[in-house]
């Protein structure tokens, strides 16, 4: 029998204080303990006679894997263990609320669908880089937490689908039907893939598309052939719903709902950028679409539908991985030898990853104290200036638009602006070339030096070799 619980009632050494919500799947109670000050929730799985066995292994997941997750974006594991026959965990309790009650409100203006999306993604950016996919992101599943600052941030909770790269996966180990929660379960979940991080961002274009119309792209289908019906059937585009909709928007969202993941956002980064830069957003035809597909292609691509093998799908999640690269430039002091190197190690470099997308950025420096004209001598606004500078230097590199795009910053630090920009968009590898070290830069440390110290990722300092004129005479250091 399940056991009966009341406040006051001790589980583990915590005190239940109250009870804080009641699910299908688990009930969580506020609780205390003499040696944790912070704020606590305790889980508790139903066991009810009758209850599924997968609510029971769904929780052994989450058990399994919140101790094993760390950061901003999860709530804290602090205990587990067993009263009798009824498991507990016990977690931080986070601040905030969920998004499920924004859908409500919706439609929601187009900068705030971006402002939340981005910080889902980068959520999930910094889960699956601990090699964690969801499985089940929604709005319910996404907190909106405000620091005392007023600083956002989403924490994603309940772990009880996901699916560890490292760790056995028990969930597909016991059930062979599709897993998740109807509305936003990505394609290749319904067929049992459950691999690949790039099912989490269909799910988050989901509740963006939600945030945005008010309407659900596919609907909330109760059976596996409704589910099967997004593997051909393509949602009606958000601008023929809510025309207010922007254009850069309304891509982005049909680039996160593309049937083959391989068609969307290759990361979660990726995403976060497009949704945190709208003007540097390339638009393709999903951009102007103002129907979805008429019946002859809808229906070669059920039929093309039936023959898709999970198998297959694996493997694609496995080959998925394409890093966001970025390479600072110094417009300013023009050094052929050295631009030609970092080209060199820039071509190389995203040659080895078919996916990858490069942002190109520059500083440019301001006064610490007082106002700096934007304009330059010749009146000419320094800013559009140093863009124009930008495509001038990525030409040779001859990158698709969506794969490219140009960045001019403003800082009275160069090296703090570089830190910043590869922190806040999740950079995997940053380039940036290094000049001659002179007395000055040895008594007062160089720009590359403090970048590579403080950037959180791989960073390449690329010099030229005295005398080298040409592409490929280059040290670089990682």
């Amino acid at each position: 029998m399940p056991m009966k619980l009341a406040p006051g009632m001790l589980l583990g050494g915590f005190t239940l204080l109250e009870p804080m919500h009641q699910g299908g799947m688990a009930t969580l109670w506020r609780v205390s303990h003499p040696d944790h000050a912070l704020p606590m929730l305790m889980k508790l799985p139903r066991i009810d006679y009758g209850e599924g066995i997968n609510q029971l292994v769904g929780f052994e997941v989450e058990r399994m894997l919140l101790p094993m997750l760390s950061g901003p974006h999860v709530p804290r594991f602090v205990a587990a263990g067993d009263d009798g026959e009824q498991p507990w965990l016990v977690m931080e309790q986070v601040a905030g609320e969920t998004l499920r009650p924004l859908l409500d409100a919706a439609p929601l203006d187009a900068e705030r669908v971006a402002e939340l999306g981005a910080l889902a993604a980068v959520a999930l950016d910094d889960l699956h880089r601990q090699h964690v996919v969801h499985l089940d992101i929604k709005p319910s599943n996404l907190l909106l937490h405000r620091d005392a600052d007023g600083n956002e941030r989403i924490v994603l909770i309940d772990f009880g689908l996901s699916r560890h790269a490292q760790l056995p996966d028990l969930l597909s180990e016991q059930f062979h039907v599709p897993m998740g929660t109807a509305p936003y379960i990505a394609p290749e979940q319904v067929l049992g893939v459950r691999s690949d991080p790039r099912s989490d961002l269909f799910a988050l274009g989901v509740t963006l598309y939600h945030l945005a119309t008010a309407q659900r792209p596919f609907g909330s289908p109760g059976t596996t052939r409704g589910l099967k019906r997004r593997l051909y059937q393509d949602p009606p585009p958000p601008r023929a719903i809510v025309p207010d909709v922007p254009r850069w928007l309304q891509e982005i969202l049909l680039h996160c709902l593309e049937v083959d993941p391989d068609a969307r956002h290759h990361t979660a980064a990726q995403l976060a950028f497009d949704l945190q830069h709208p003007e540097q957003v390339a638009l393709t035809e999903r951009a102007e679409r103002s129907h979805g597909r008429g019946r002859i292609e809808t229906t070669r691509r059920w039929w093309k539908s039936i023959g898709m093998e999970a198998s297959a799908l694996v493997e694609k999640a496995e080959a998925a991985r394409a890093p966001l690269i970025m390479v600072a430039i110094d417009l300013k002091h023009g050094d052929l030898a050295l631009n030609l190197a970092l080209k060199d190690a820039v071509q190389r470099i995203v040659a080895t990853a078919p996916g990858a997308r490069l942002a190109c950025v520059t500083v440019m420096r301001t006064a610490l104290i007082g106002m700096d004209s934007n304009l330059d001598a010749q009146g000419r606004n320094r800013h559009v200036k140093r863009l124009v500078g930008l495509r001038d230097w990525a030409r040779d590199l001859d990158l698709p638009e969506h794969r490219i795009t140009f960045h001019v910053l403003e800082s009275s630090d160069v090296a703090d602006a570089i830190i910043d920009y590869a922190r806040s968009n999740a950079i995997d590898h940053l380039l940036m070339g290094a000049r001659g070290v002179t007395g000055v830069r040895r008594l007062l440390g160089s720009v590359s030096a403090k970048v590579v110290a403080e950037a959180g990722c791989t960073a390449t300092v690329v010099r030229s070799r005295p005398g080298a004129m040409a592409p490929g005479k280059a040290d670089a250091q990682a």
